[in-house]
């Protein structure tokens, strides 16, 4: 196998349409192991993006030492990424492993056994019920455990204590998907699938660069470009990446709008597909609602009105669209460019229109993807700890919630119902208005994740909130905690996991976890066990004890509804590939892609939400719904573009987006700590365009300083490949393994990112925002930033190949351009007046 570090995608594999893709099983062993000392291999699947790659993992001497890809898996066909290769056991036998729980004394965190630590959580919750009621308590979770454990958690939530309050970071990530998909077909669940790419002539990546959130499918699309009878590439993105290198390569399209007018760029795409006549108008008569709206709605959208308003030229607009609308089969796929920006929901609902208006759903080549960006971000919506209710319920609908209740033998007004449940965001408002004292988070780092972290970081050392963090790390959250309690990790505890095209794959234990960590779930039945919650029978109200427990407890809470699981079971799970839901006993073997029929999730006994209006968030009523019901017909959605809530000024002139590199995975709690993937990408950096660099007198390396009305951060620059105007940060880098690990130290991304939310998805806009940049030092090296992605520098001449910054090289060598300087950018004086709420 190659260097999987220097070469990302690895070895071709070329594959023509309708063709199976070939296999090649990638995998690594750790230095001085051999598959001679491999004791035996264990089924699992990867954990570090969302494409959910079916692996086995190697374990000798009761360790893990290897990992490689599942030859038989649907989803990958023996392939890993290098998060996968090198950072997967990396994470779980990294030395700094929390091994016992933590306990806050003295205004220190000092080591402690269970019964403590459990004890003041159950003390404080059991307290603040009596006192304060449901409504004290708040949990916030992740994409990354288990199904068992997110619907243990949600029963115990929302049965147990009848909160409201819980949301996962799958808020930050991927909740648009979810809203895009609920607001188009009724229902979260994608309607696509991977084999789409063996089969499309076009594929079309709205916002996502594929290449570097999910290597292993970008690899899929490679070897489709090498194959005969290639598909067209068209990329919506801001920056050259390798997605838009290979548009250009296969006579597609690089559109890059700037950054928050996404939605005026897409309309545009409907308006010109309509007036093309491009679009199916039997099946859009048949299957749809809203036709004549949205044809009004998108009028204005005229190929020269797009140009101005994007900046993006009206023939490339016209190429791309004669691309959709002539193609005969068309992949689209959408991710935090698009989730992550203005106006999110109802830009991802007009990518949704393009395919309802040509008919491209529900057959070979013909689907979208509203993508996710972690393993388990599917899990977490399915199970309802994600700020839905579980099976894909809809919160406003009595009969639904009449289900659960004897589901889980509860009185049904005990259940929250009242409103929505609470998004992520909400939930730290109110532990900031103090309304919420008690807050659990499990296996997300907030500290670092969250907008706007000045005030994230006043929130979670409030005196009057009790933080609980359950991690298998001391992260920059758990430094704030009350409690800290130790998680076992991947490989070290059974479950099941879900990934972007509903593909369900089980992950076995290899390995015992390291002291005394128990996993997720252990340690959410022993907080249900303590607290002794009961049904209205008297019996406990959590009726499993294992992972193959909570798994059969979910296959009845999701049967009959679009997320079925009811004909699947561990031993299906074993030995072959992962299975897609819905799977019944009338379906073993799931089904491939959803909507083939054409009768979709909207009837109003079935739908996940009955709809919004997609520029203020207000939610349509049930009896609205009601009057007028869909028969299964999916919606066209119409939106007009509305400003930004921060554009670029004369005293902030750039456009701040940020995102993410191949090498590292959300805050780098896990691929930080293997040296690989480290060396590849140690640190942050910000990324200008030739030009901007020029008129800054900023060479590459420089160090600078990018600032916004929220904060700052201090890193340096890399010349790269993006549009004048735009300055990106990458926003992996926390400072765990900085100075003391405690203080921040300057080059989180989130210290400038605003606290601002799309009004239906509650999604934060992490790619919206303005900043001014100062070069503050001169460089004595090259940037950190990797050269083998979409942070390559734009010229690479005088850059070394190697990443990390390691290698020596003079200032004249690394300049792109040596003008004179700038002159000094006036110091912003940060805004002493009241903060706005976090609403």
């Amino acid at each position: 196998m190659s260097d999987r570090i220097s070469d990302i995608w690895g070895t071709r594999t070329p594959v023509g349409r309708d063709m199976p893709w070939p296999v090649r099983v990638d995998s690594r062993l750790d230095d001085g192991v051999t598959e001679a000392d491999v004791d035996h291999w264990v089924q699992s699947a990867c954990l570090l993006c969302s494409n959910g790659c079916g692996a086995d993992i190697a374990v000798a001497d009761g360790r893990m030492v290897g990992v490689r890809g599942r030859a038989a898996d649907v989803v990958n066909h023996g392939r890993l990424g290098p998060k996968g290769l090198y950072g997967s056991c990396r994470a779980s036998t990294s030395a700094d492993r929390l091994t016992r729980p933590l306990v806050r004394g003295n205004g220190e965190l000092v080591e402690t056994d269970w019964d403590t630590a459990m004890g003041r959580i159950v003390d404080r919750s059991r307290r603040l019920l009596a006192e304060r009621g449901p409504t004290s308590h708040g949990f916030y979770g992740s994409g990354q455990m288990f199904l068992e454990e997110y619907y243990t958690l949600g029963v115990i939530g929302k049965a147990g204590i009848g909160t409201p309050h819980m949301d996962g970071n799958t808020r930050m990530c991927t909740a648009t998907a979810a809203a895009a998909m609920k607001e188009s077909f009724g229902s979260d669940g994608q309607p696509g699938t991977y084999t789409d790419i063996e089969s499309c002539d076009a594929v079309f990546l709205f916002g996502h660069n594929m290449a570097e959130t999910q290597t292993v499918l970008w690899s899929r699309i490679l070897d489709r470009i090498e194959g005969p009878q290639p598909p067209v590439v068209v990329a919506v993105d801001p920056r050259t990446t390798p997605v838009t290198e290979a548009a250009e390569r296969t006579g597609g399209v690089h559109l890059a709008p700037l950054p928050g007018t996404n939605l005026p760029l897409v309309n545009g795409m409907v308006r010109e597909l309509v007036a093309q006549g491009w679009i199916d108008r039997a099946y859009v008569d048949a299957h749809t609602l809203g036709f004549d709206d949205l044809v009004a709605t998108v009028e204005p959208y005229t190929p020269e009105r797009v140009a101005q308003l994007c900046r993006v030229p009206a023939d490339d607009l016209r190429r791309a669209v004669r691309i959709f609308g002539t193609s005969e089969r068309v992949l689209s796929t959408v991710l935090q460019g698009f989730y992550q920006s203005h106006q999110a929901t109802a830009s991802a609902c007009a990518v949704n229109n393009l395919h309802l208006l040509r008919g491209m759903l529900g057959r070979p080549g013909a689907g979208v993807l509203q993508m996710n960006g972690q393993p388990t971000a599917q899990n977490a919506r399915e199970a309802g700890t994600n700020g839905d209710l579980p099976g894909f319920r809809n919160w406003d609908n009595p009969d639904h919630i009449d289900q659960l209740a004897a589901l889980w033998n509860v009185d049904a007004s005990f259940i929250p119902h009242d409103g929505p449940p609470t998004h992520a965001m909400e939930i730290f408002r109110l532990a900031e208005a103090g309304d919420i004292a008690f807050l659990w988070i499990a296996a997300t780092n907030p500290a670092v994740s969250l907008p706007e972290l000045p005030r994230i970081r006043e929130i979670l050392a409030r005196e009057d909130l009790f933080v609980i963090v359950q991690d298998g790390f001391l992260t920059e959250t758990a430094q704030f905690a009350d409690v800290v309690l130790p998680a076992a990790m991947w490989g070290e505890k059974q479950g099941t996991f879900t990934n972007v095209n509903r593909v369900v794959h089980l992950s076995e234990k290899a390995v015992e976890p390291p002291g005394e960590a128990r996993s997720d779930l252990d340690i959410f039945l022993d907080y249900g066990t303590r607290m002794d919650f009961r049904d209205r029978d008297g019996a406990p109200l959590i009726g499993w004890s294992t992972p193959e427990g909570a798994f059969d407890a979910w296959r009845e809470c999701s049967r009959g509804r679009l997320c079925d699981y009811s004909g699947l079971s561990y031993d299906a799970l074993r030995g072959g590939s992962g299975i897609p839901w819905p799977c019944t006993d009338e379906q073993p073997a799931g089904v491939n892609r959803l909507y083939a029929d054409g009768v979709f999730a909207t009837d109003p006994d079935v739908c996940e939400t009955y709809g919004h209006d997609l520029v203020t968030g207000e939610a349509v009523s049930r009896q609205d719904y009601l009057a007028s019901p869909p028969h299964g017909r999916a919606f066209l959605r119409a939106c007009e573009h509305v400003a930004p809530p921060e554009s670029p000024d004369p005293d902030f002139p750039f456009a701040l987006t940020t995102g993410r590199t191949a090498y590292q995975f959300h805050t780098r709690t896990k691929t930080g700590r293997s040296p690989q993937l480290n060396r590849a990408a140690p640190d942050g950096w910000a990324e200008l365009s030739v030009a901007d660099a020029a008129l800054l007198g900023v060479g590459e390396g420089d160090r600078v300083r990018v600032q916004t009305r929220r904060g700052a951060v201090e890193v340096p620059a890399r010349v790269g490949r993006g549009r004048d105007g735009v300055v990106f940060l990458p926003f992996h880098y926390g400072w765990w393994d900085d100075g003391d690990g405690r203080t921040p130290t300057g080059h989180a991304a989130n210290e400038t990112t605003l606290s601002a939310w799309d009004p239906v998805s509650k999604q934060p806009l992490f790619k919206i925002g303005s900043a001014r940049v100062t070069r503050i030092d001169v460089a004595d090296g090259p940037s950190p930033a990797p050269t083998t992605t979409a942070s390559a520098p734009a010229d690479r001449r005088g850059v070394p190949a190697t990443r990390g910054g390691t290698d020596s090289a003079t200032r004249e060598q690394i300049r792109v351009a040596e003008p004179p300087p700038a002159p000094p950018t006036p110091e912003h004086t940060p805004n002493t007046g009241p903060r706005p709420a976090l609403r």
